[in-house]
């Protein structure tokens, strides 16, 4: 399961986190890599450490917290603080699966790791290669996308970060504990919340209509039954 979120971030915005990123510190990727991804990881990384990296982090859950199809594709629970990567010079990162659980860096809580996202701050014509890979089960999706976007999938996938041949890729990277454990109960509730609100639109936002209820108690009875706060 994969899906793409638009303008999580407009250009403007953007813009502001790329002149902020030119003045901090990035450190080698490869310092912050597991021990199955030291042989496959080269990159670079903001300095966790930096007030700039912690501001634009939250910035970013911020936003994604007042973002409704993300709200509803994800059911977030708990994040890990976004990070950023940059890619150039050949740089890549090999075929591997996110770990399962994580340790918050803040507050030492254990976080198990549904869904994965990046989200692209350069445009994909600023550079060459660095398509994010992702085995889907169902074939090996390729995605580059525009800058402000961001690609929300499962974290058991396996995917990969092919090699940046010119110019730089730089890119937001998270992980999200969701309220729904199970990838197929999530994305079924979210189908029924996107039918739900199409009915809104066509009904009117603060319709009565019988049905309209009715599947909202469903939706709601169902998020009841397996969420896991």
């Amino acid at each position: 399961m994969f899906t793409i979120i638009e303008n999580v971030l407009s250009k403007k915005e953007v813009a502001e986190f790329l002149n902020q990123m030119q003045q901090a510190v990035w450190i080698e990727g490869i310092k912050t890599a597991g021990n199955l991804a030291k042989n496959v990881k080269q990159n670079l990384q903001l300095d966790d450490q930096q007030e700039v990296t912690k501001t634009l982090s939250q910035t970013i859950e911020k936003r994604l917290m007042q973002t409704p199809s993300f709200i509803s594709k994800a059911l977030p629970n708990v994040f890990y603080p976004p990070k950023f990567n940059l890619y150039q010079d050949g740089g890549f990162y090999g075929a591997h699966i996110d770990s399962a659980v994580l340790t918050h860096p803040y507050t030492g809580q254990s976080i198990r790791a549904d869904l994965s996202a990046t989200l692209f701050l350069n445009e994909p014509d600023s550079y060459e290669g660095g398509e994010l890979q992702i085995d889907t089960g169902m074939g090996v999706q390729e995605i580059k996308l525009q800058a402000g976007d961001m690609i929300l999938y499962s974290s058991g996938a396996l995917h990969q970060v092919l090699p940046v041949t010119s110019g730089q890729r730089i890119a937001s990277f998270m992980w999200v504990q969701s309220l729904i454990k199970s990838d197929e109960q999530r994305t079924l509730l979210n189908q029924l919340d996107e039918s739900i609100q199409g009915l809104r639109k066509h009904f009117g936002v603060q319709s009565q209509h019988p049905e309209l209820l009715q599947l909202s108690e469903l939706y709601h009875n169902l998020l009841r039954l397996w969420s896991e706060p």
